[in-house]
């Protein structure tokens, strides 16, 4: 069966539309279905004004269906995909409120530190909610929350997730590796990576200080010594030290 959405039997009257170049203004026509369209007069290529993503946002037949995604419909899914790992996080963990407050922690402040380092944010956020999706493994496996089970475990879970929600293959390489290592920096890292860990060392140190609090000085030198980003140096100022002052 056709989408509806794009069988033209379903088509209303305001189906076939005009829309201005916007690098010279001529008019140009559009299909409904039309991602892009090139001015016949200035040879620009641009995205169809009115074109509702809708379903597209996240169907995984959406290239079939509409053709080439445009890099504005990528984003999108890729928005609307790492909402949807969230949830699938808080379904993994089920009454694990710790765990799922600890992910959401780390999620929001690898947010903030993803957006000052520019970083792809849909990579950091998804890793960030599943970073630590191989602890009840590691735990059931080998009767331990150490890293390195946590590493050795959570990838193939966090694929299945992924996978499941149609994720691009570079995307869930990318955040199986990181979910793989998230503890263990290697000699060189990508911004990334960077942005998750130094999101995690936040929650970790700020979770450590309610059971045993370090003195500011102690906590400075942990800031400078083994953040991997100035902006996670900043934003573990703000959070770890602002009290103290």
């Amino acid at each position: 069966m056709k989408c509806p959405g794009q069988d033209t039997q379903f088509w209303k009257s305001d189906a076939i539309f005009e829309a201005r170049c916007p690098e010279c203004g001529h008019k140009v026509e559009f299909f409904k279905d039309d991602t892009t369209r090139k001015c016949s007069k200035c040879g620009h290529r641009f995205l169809n004004p009115q074109l509702d993503f809708g379903c597209a946002s996240y169907c995984p037949f959406a290239e079939q269906c509409i053709g080439n995604l445009p890099p504005e419909l990528i984003a999108q899914k890729e928005d609307l995909l790492k909402d949807r790992v969230a949830i699938e996080m808080k379904r993994y963990f089920k009454q694990d409120f710790k765990r799922i407050g600890h992910a959401i922690r780390v999620a929001r402040h690898a947010e903030q530190i993803g957006r000052e380092e520019r970083a792809n944010l849909a990579v950091v956020l998804m890793a960030a909610y599943l970073h630590d999706i191989g602890i009840k493994e590691a735990e059931r496996k080998h009767r331990s929350t150490a890293a390195r089970y946590q590493e050795e475990e959570g990838p193939p879970i966090a694929k299945e997730i992924l996978t499941k929600l149609g994720a691009r293959e570079d995307l869930i390489e990318e955040v199986c590796d990181i979910v793989g290592h998230h503890h263990h920096p290697r000699a060189e890292e990508t911004v990334n990576f960077k942005c998750l860990y130094d999101a995690d060392l936040i929650v970790n140190l700020e979770e450590n200080q309610k059971e045993q609090p370090s003195p500011p000085e102690h906590l400075e030198k942990v800031i400078e010594k083994s953040f991997l980003t100035e902006s996670g140096k900043a934003v573990a100022r703000e959070i770890l030290l602002r009290s103290k002052q």
